[in-house]
């Protein structure tokens, strides 16, 4: 089982996120981008992005149930853009489009090569991701789906990691028992989630796709060689 954001793959940082948006909603110059890239992320209102430095309390129940379906992931999204002074409020909508769009995500350098050997050493594989859309495009876009058994995703079962519903569903759905089934993900908390079905689990760290050239590559080891 592996995560998506921050383990597979990772999205664009927040300045060119925002610029991506503005291609389509209108310009700004580059010291308002900045800064309005700035207090995007502080706020954490781009998904797979940094974390808020703080939770507005009138958002904390969205914050807390944003991956259990799409219309409560979209209402906290937008409502954290608009948090950071937005330039026009509108705006809050088309960055939040711009998440879907697969070119917006950055495979790991060794994403491709350990997915397509464990694929040929016969490893079923799942996805087990907390999420409000449906990341299948992205996987599709980057030539992943080959590679990918079974996508279990948060908001169309209504559970969450670090729930151990989760990740039984995706075991169930490998055909496997929980304890031949390595996790791995980047969350300390979510993801290890998983220890409770009896489930080993492999942390990578979260970085920028460009530090982190190898970290999937140990799991082929852990898995066999």
């Amino acid at each position: 089982m592996f995560d998506f954001s921050g383990t597979l793959l990772r999205i664009e940082p927040v300045e060119q996120w925002l610029r991506g948006a503005l291609d389509v909603h209108g310009g700004l110059d580059d010291s308002e981008i900045a800064a309005c890239a700035d207090r995007l992320g502080r706020m954490g209102a781009q998904p797979g992005g940094p974390t808020p430095h703080e939770v507005p309390p009138h958002l904390a129940d969205l914050w807390r149930d944003r991956d259990l379906t799409d219309e409560c992931h979209r209402a906290c999204y937008t409502a954290l853009a608009r948090e950071a002074g937005l330039p026009d409020p509108a705006l809050a909508d088309a960055l939040y489009e711009r998440t879907f769009r697969p070119e917006a995500w950055h495979p790991y350098p060794d994403t491709h090569d350990v997915l397509a050997a464990l694929r040929r050493r016969g490893v079923p594989t799942a996805v087990v991701s907390n999420i409000g859309w449906d990341l299948r495009p992205v996987f599709a876009f980057h030539d992943l789906t080959q590679y990918v058994d079974v996508f279990v995703l948060s908001y169309e079962i209504g559970a969450k990691k670090p729930d151990p519903q989760i990740f039984h569903v995706a075991c169930d759905a490998l055909g496997l028992s929980p304890d031949t089934v390595l996790m791995v993900g980047d969350d300390r908390e979510a993801d290890t989630g998983a220890a409770a079905l009896g489930c080993p689990v492999h942390l990578v760290d979260p970085l920028p796709v460009g530090a982190r050239p190898d970290s999937l590559t140990p799991v082929l080891d852990l898995l066999g060689g």
